[in-house]
């Protein structure tokens, strides 16, 4: 009974590590990206073309590996 309970537990803290883990790399991927519109678009006031730019860069994130790697702490 104790080694279920440590279990499950564990897979619970895992699991909110995963997801703490997963936004943070997110914010990050998405702070850069608006990092490099900022500099390729110097004084740009489209927020249409850069908030498109940061999607389709989030986007290519979600199936790069960084976001595949993350899950190896399960």
């Amino acid at each position: 009974m104790g080694l279920v309970r440590l279990v499950v537990f564990g897979f619970i803290i895992l699991t909110v590590i995963y997801f703490m883990i997963s936004i943070y790399s997110r914010s990050v991927r998405k702070e850069k990206l608006e990092k490099a519109w900022a500099e390729e678009n110097p004084g740009s006031e489209d927020m249409s073309k850069r908030d498109e730019y940061v999607a389709a860069g989030l986007v290519e994130y979600e199936s790069g590996l960084r976001r595949k790697l993350i899950f190896l702490v399960y």
